[in-house]
């Protein structure tokens, strides 16, 4: 892992969004999904829930399963991180938790996803809404597929009516609704 540590705004909010770990690209713009793949993120979140990119950083908390960059594969693209680097991190989440008692929480990608549910297929994750406990605490879950242009599935069937379903359940969240006028 090669750090800085990125991390999000200091905001208090009872939605968060969990990410897999930066990019090469976060630790040096100080901010995560701050590029290919953010872009795409905040995107989703205009058209579903009409935010500005800013508006989404002030409403939603952001983390990450790993907080630095895990490096590149030697066949190109982020490594995914090891079980063992997870395990690592894992108390930065949990504290998290602890701290904010998240109302929504909002893993984006398989790695992600993995942290809070059974990975299943995304054909059968995405688009659903999941309670879960994780650390003792009890919230609702909207797994988000990953943004990244290596991946095509949220740009064709059924990952793109997939989507469309799951932001609409994150946009009807009562977590959200109170984030507007908080």
């Amino acid at each position: 892992m090669h750090k800085p540590v990125v991390v999000g705004r200091p905001i208090t909010s009872r939605i968060l969004l969990v990410g897999q770990a930066p990019g090469d690209k976060e630790p040096k713009l100080g901010r995560p999904f701050a590029w290919t793949a953010g872009k795409t993120l905040f995107k989703w979140f205009q058209a579903g829930l009409g935010w500005t990119e800013d508006e989404v950083r002030e409403r939603i908390y952001f983390a990450a399963v790993c907080r630095c960059f895990p490096g590149k594969k030697p066949t190109g693209g982020d490594r995914v991180p090891a079980p063992k680097e997870i395990e690592s991190c894992a108390h930065w989440l949990r504290r998290e938790f602890d701290l904010l008692q998240p109302a929504l929480v909002l893993p984006v990608g398989k790695l992600a996803i993995s942290q809070f549910i059974h990975i299943a297929p995304l054909s059968e994750t995405i688009g659903q809404q999941f309670s879960i406990t994780y650390d003792g605490h009890t919230a609702d879950c909207v797994p988000l597929p990953h943004p990244s242009g290596a991946s095509p599935w949220h740009r064709m069937e059924p990952g793109l009516s997939l989507l469309q379903k799951a932001l609409r359940l994150v946009a009807e969240h009562s977590a959200v609704k109170k984030s507007v006028y908080s």
